[in-house]
C-alpha cells in the first residue's frame, strides 16, 4: 500500500505547545493536519472533476491514499487539546470540526462523508473545494449512493477483494477498540472511564471522563445563499428543525426559508415567543414536544435562532431530549452572539430566580451574525453591550479599549452594517470587539465547562444580580452593569483597583447608557437573600469576581458578608449620584424596549409553587 507523503517539518516548538503554554514532548500534533493536506494532493484532480458519481467516488474511496488516511482519521485523537494547534496556525481552523466528524466516518452515508471532505478541502484551497462540493451534489443525484453508509460501501463491490477483506477485518476490530468511531450516538460527544474493585466485587471506583467539542464562527450574512456553513450540516441530513423566537421569525422567516428551499433542505420551522417572561418550564416543555413530534434523532442537530431567551431555553430542551440532542445557535443578538449563545450553561428562570434551573450543554456549533443587529431596539444593543463590558474588565483590557473608539458609533451603525461600508474603520472595529468578547467568554467558559469550580471570570456582573433582576423588571444587561458597578466599588474598597480605573469603568458603562443604579438594591432583605443563594449556588463561597490588579485581570472576593454589601451599598448611591440621573441608565427596563415585565410573572409562579 503506498504511504501517503505527511509532511511532519513543522513540529516545531510553536506547534508543540499545549494549552498551559508548556513545549510536548510528543512530536506528531501536526499528524492530522497533514495527514488531511497529504490526502488531498494524493488524489488526482480529474478523479474528482471526471466521470458519473458512481465512478468517482469509487475511483476516490478505492484508493491506497483514501484507506490509509482513513486508518489515520479514525485513530486521530479528535477531542484532545492540542488536535486544533496546527490548522490555527496556518489559519486554516474551518477544517478541524468536519475533520473530527470524520473519526466515525464509517456510520456516516457517502454524502454526508464527501460534504465533510468538500468542507475540509474548500479550508486548504477555495477552487479545490468547488470541485468537491461539484462532486457531492452530482452524488446527491444517486439516491440510494448518497445514503449508504461507508461501511456497507466498503463491503460491497466498489473496492477490490483484498480491501475488502482488510476493511471488513479493521471495522471488526472498532467495534472492540474504538465504538466511538463505528456506532457513535452522536459525532459530537465521546466518553471513557475505568472502574476498579474490591477482590470480592463489594466495592466499586469509577472515574468517567467525556470529551464533547464546539465551533464559534462570526459570519456575516449566514442566510444567504452563497453561505454554505448550515447547508454543510442539513443537507446530508435530509432536514431541518428550527427553533426560532417569534420576533426574528417575524423579520427573517422568508430569508430563513429562501435558504433552505435554495439549498433544496426542507425545514420545518417552529417559533415561540421568547421574552424573559417566557424564561420557563412551560416554553421548554413545549420544546420537548416539537422534538418528540418530529422524532428528532440524537445526532440530528436542533437549528436554534434567536436571542440570549431561546438561546437558553432551546439549549436546556435538547439537552433533556434524549440527555444529548445537539443544536446549532445562531445568535441575532450581542448576548445571544457572544455570550449565551455560546455558553454551556442552558437554562431557565425558576422560583422568581435567574437561571436557576438548567443542564450544562453546549451548541456544537454557534454563529454571530451582526446583521441581524439591524432590526433590533436599540435599548436591547445597548444592554448587549454590558456583556462586553465584562469582558474587558476582567479579561483583555485592550477590549475596553476598542469600545472607547468606537464610542457612539458601535450603537448608531448597529456595529458596523449601518450606513456604513467595509472602508469604515468602525467596520473593522466592530468585528474586532464582537471576536475579542467572544473569545475571551468562550476561553473562560470552556475551560471549566461544568462549573466545577468558581473561579469564573465571566461571572463578573452575576454575583447579585439574579437576585434582583425579575424582581425589578430589568433587561439583563442593565442587571449586570449594575452589578458591576457595585462589585467595582467592593474593588475599590479592597485597595485592589485605583480610583481612576474605578472611574473608568463607570464612565464606560454610563457612556454607553448602562443602568449604574437601582432602588431595588436597597431592599436590604432582597439583597441578603440574593447574598446567600449566590453562596449556596457557588457551593458555599461568595467568589465574588472583580477587576483585581488592573483592568483586564480578575480576583475574587470571598469574605464579605451579605452585612458588608449591604452596607456598601449606601456609599456607592454617593458615586451614583454623580452621573446623569442618578446611573439608572437609559431604557433600563423591559418594559422600555417593549418587552413584558417578567417581575410580574416571576411573582405569580412563585405564589402558586407555595400555594
Amino acid at each position: 500500500m503506498a504511504t501517503l507523503p505527511i509532511d511532519t517539518e513543522r513540529t516545531d516548538a510553536a506547534s508543540q505547545k499545549t494549552r498551559t503554554g508548556s513545549i510536548s514532548p510528543i512530536a506528531p500534533l501536526s499528524r492530522p493536519f497533514a495527514a488531511a493536506r497529504a490526502f488531498f494532493a494524493a488524489i488526482p484532480r480529474v478523479n474528482v472533476e471526471q466521470g458519473d458519481a458512481h465512478e468517482a467516488v469509487r475511483r476516490i474511496v478505492a484508493s491506497d491514499a483514501f484507506d490509509e488516511w482513513l486508518d489515520i482519521v479514525t485513530d486521530a485523537d479528535a477531542y484532545g487539546l492540542a488536535f486544533a494547534d496546527r490548522f490555527a496556525m496556518e489559519d486554516t481552523l474551518d477544517a478541524v470540526a468536519p475533520l473530527r466528524g470524520l473519526t466515525g466516518a464509517s456510520n456516516l452515508s457517502v454524502e454526508a462523508l464527501f460534504q465533510r471532505l468538500s468542507q475540509i478541502a474548500a479550508a486548504f484551497d477555495a477552487h479545490d473545494g468547488v470541485r468537491w462540493y461539484a462532486l457531492t451534489d452530482r452524488i446527491r443525484e444517486h439516491p440510494a449512493l448518497a445514503a449508504m453508509r461507508l461501511r456497507e460501501y466498503l463491503s460491497g463491490n466498489a473496492v477490490t477483494a483484498s480491501q475488502c477483506e482488510a476493511r471488513n477485518d479493521a471495522i471488526a476490530q472498532l467495534e472492540a477498540d474504538n465504538p466511538h468511531a463505528l456506532y457513535p450516538t452522536s459525532p459530537y460527544r465521546q466518553s471513557s472511564g475505568r472502574t476498579v474493585a474490591s477482590p470480592d466485587h463489594s466495592a466499586v471506583e469509577a472515574v468517567m471522563h467525556q470529551a464533547t467539542y464546539t465551533s464559534v464562527r462570526m459570519v456575516d450574512r449566514v442566510l444567504d445563499p452563497s453561505e454554505r456553513i448550515l447547508a454543510d450540516i442539513y443537507r446530508p441530513l435530509g432536514r431541518c428543525v428550527c427553533f426560532i423566537d417569534t420576533n426574528v421569525e417575524e423579520h427573517y422567516g422568508e430569508e430563513l426559508r429562501a435558504y433552505f428551499a435554495h439549498h433544496d433542505i426542507p425545514l420545518t420551522v417552529l417559533a415561540y415567543r421568547s421574552m424573559e417572561a417566557d424564561k420557563g418550564l412551560a416554553t421548554v416543555e413545549r420544546m420537548l414536544g416539537g422534538i418528540k413530534s418530529h422524532g428528532i434523532m440524537r445526532n440530528e442537530p436542533v437549528l436554534v435562532i434567536g436571542g440570549g431567551v431561546i438561546a437558553d431555553t432551546g439549549g436546556l430542551a435538547c439537552a433533556l431530549y434524549g440527555r444529548n440532542t445537539p443544536y446549532v445557535m445562531i445568535g441575532t443578538s450581542i448576548v445571544s452572539g457572544i455570550d449565551a449563545g455560546p455558553s454551556p450553561r442552558t437554562c431557565a428562570d425558576g422560583f422568581g430566580y435567574k437561571n436557576l434551573l438548567g443542564a450544562y450543554h453546549p451548541p456544537v456549533l454557534c454563529l454571530t451574525d451582526r446583521f441581524f443587529f439591524d432590526t433590533l431596539h436599540e435599548g436591547w444593543l445597548r444592554h448587549g453591550i454590558a456583556e462586553i463590558i465584562k469582558m474587558a474588565a476582567v479579561k483583555d483590557v485592550s477590549l475596553l479599549d476598542d469600545l472607547e473608539e468606537a464610542a457612539s458609533r458601535l450603537i448608531e451603525t448597529r456595529f458596523g452594517i449601518r450606513e456604513t461600508d467595509e472602508k469604515d474603520p468602525i467596520d473593522a472595529l466592530s468585528r474586532r470587539i464582537l471576536g475579542k468578547a467572544m473569545k475571551s467568554y468562550v476561553e473562560a467558559e470552556y475551560d471549566n465547562l461544568y462549573e466545577t469550580h468558581q473561579c469564573r471570570p465571566h461571572a463578573y456582573g452575576h454575583t447579585w444580580s439574579p437576585g434582583f433582576e425579575i424582581q425589578a423588571g430589568l433587561l439583563h444587561g442593565h442587571a449586570v452593569s449594575i452589578c458591576m458597578g457595585l462589585g467595582n466599588h467592593l474593588a475599590w474598597k479592597e485597595g485592589w483597583i485605583s480610583k481612576a480605573e474605578y472611574k473608568r469603568l463607570m464612565d464606560v458603562m454610563d457612556a454607553y447608557g448602562l443602568a449604574l443604579w437601582h432602588d431595588v438594591i436597597e431592599d436590604d432583605g432582597l439583597m441578603r437573600e440574593a447574598h446567600d443563594k449566590i453562596v449556596q449556588k457557588r457551593g458555599g463561597n461568595l467568589v465574588a469576581p472583580v477587576p483585581r490588579g488592573q483592568i483586564g485581570e480578575c480576583g475574587y472576593l470571598n469574605g464579605l458578608s451579605a452585612d458588608d454589601v449591604i452596607a456598601a451599598i449606601a456609599e456607592y448611591r454617593e458615586v451614583c449620584a454623580a452621573y446623569p440621573n442618578g446611573g439608572r441608565g437609559i431604557d433600563p427596563l423591559c418594559e422600555d424596549v417593549g418587552l413584558e415585565d417578567p417581575a410580574t410573572v416571576a411573582r405569580s409562579a412563585v405564589a402558586e409553587q407555595l400555594a
